[in-house]
């Protein structure tokens, strides 16, 4: 294995975010990746962090941090709002560069991002990892391997609870303006992981709803109004021309978590776990020519990350980092790209332009 590709991480925290339960853990642990730098809005919590982690470099300037001759590449681990700008600036010091999902507030600015990446010619990663996840990876080639059959089904859903309550430092996803609520994040990596497996979605209908219009935010103990929508409901047809259902929700209380079943001419497989798709641990189970599902062995080579990467919602990102340091040092694409997150951003669009009109809309362009 040649040199460590150098990375920075903007949004580091050494506790209780996205960063540092997934991304964090998973970069200490790699084989690939060097933790450079690390990045904060203040001089004290960017010690502390760098300190935690084991990073070089500690920085509360992102301008600073993405033009250092010391780094190779960035990670962009901010609240979706603030995705755009560090991107931006990353790819425009021609940095690779693995942003969170979803890439931009709007198709907008992910479209915008995208095509500056393919200006500088640089390796993009979008955080769709459900893709990275084993389970995920050896389902689909299942189906391409013709296990199924004709695929003649498809349907999926996952069900979260705690829709009625949120801590102070969450309740700004409730705005469905600021592009991070259960639409383009539960919804998103759903359909992604669903699209990924077996095949594109051609055409939909759609019923996007928001059923809890309140939250009770309980660092300040009072009520939030929500705009952001909590049920996501799609009929639809796949490219190959089967019928797919998807349905995505936050519910009060006891969620049913993640389920995705393809029904094809010769079999069944399921995938399912206790949460998100990208977050939990799935089993797989495949029935063909019976009625019997069995549990099926995933093998050991979809495994990437090395031994000390964590379990749960650490070690699919850690699938990611070693696809996007392959992808980096063969020039190749092996990771989700910006181009990726543009067409799932735009796919959402229709989602939620199909719910409004009422009506069978086509989402191939």
């Amino acid at each position: 294995m040649g040199a460590k590709i150098r990375i920075g991480l903007v949004g580091a925290s050494v506790s209780g975010t996205w960063s540092s339960r997934a991304h964090m853990p998973a970069l200490k642990a790699s084989e690939e990746f060097e933790l450079t730098a690390v990045c904060t809005t203040k001089p004290e919590s960017a010690e502390a962090v760098r300190k935690t982690f084991g990073a070089k470099q500690a920085f509360h300037d992102v301008n600073k941090m993405v033009t250092s001759n010391e780094i190779d590449a960035v990670a962009v681990v901010v609240r979706v709002p603030s995705h755009f700008a560090p991107a931006k600036t990353a790819i425009e010091a021609g940095k690779h560069v693995y942003c969170e999902w979803p890439l931009g507030k709007t198709t907008e600015e992910a479209e915008i991002l995208t095509a500056l990446a393919k200006k500088k010619d640089i390796v993009t990663a979008v955080g769709l990892q459900a893709r990275a996840c084993p389970e995920i990876q050896y389902m689909k080639g299942l189906v391409e391997d013709g296990y199924l059959g004709e695929v003649l089904s498809v349907h999926c859903h996952v069900v979260r609870d705690g829709v009625l309550t949120r801590p102070s430092h969450r309740t700004w996803q409730r705005d469905i303006t600021l592009g991070a609520n259960s639409l383009t994040i539960l919804n998103g990596h759903t359909l992604d992981a669903l699209q990924y497996v077996a095949g594109a979605i051609e055409k939909i209908s759609a019923i996007v709803d928001t059923r809890v219009s309140n939250w009770l935010d309980t660092g300040r103990n009072e009520t939030v109004t929500v705009t952001s929508p909590d049920h996501i409901f799609i009929q639809g047809q796949l490219c190959n021309g089967a019928p797919m259902t998807s349905h995505t929700a936050v519910i009060p209380f006891a969620g049913s978590g993640y389920r995705m079943a393809i029904y094809g001419d010769k079999g069944t497989l399921v995938i399912k776990g206790d949460d998100s798709v990208q977050l939990t641990k799935l089993s797989l189970f495949g029935a063909q020519g019976n009625n019997t599902l069995n549990e099926m062995v995933v093998p050991d080579s979809l495994n990437l990350v090395s031994a000390e990467t964590p379990g749960g919602e650490a070690f699919n990102v850690g699938q990611m980092y070693s696809d996007f340091a392959r992808s980096i040092n063969e020039k190749n694409q092996y990771v989700p790209s910006f181009s990726t997150a543009v067409g799932l951003h735009n796919l959402i669009d229709k989602i939620q332009s199909a719910s409004s009109k009422r009506a069978m809309i086509s989402v191939q362009i």
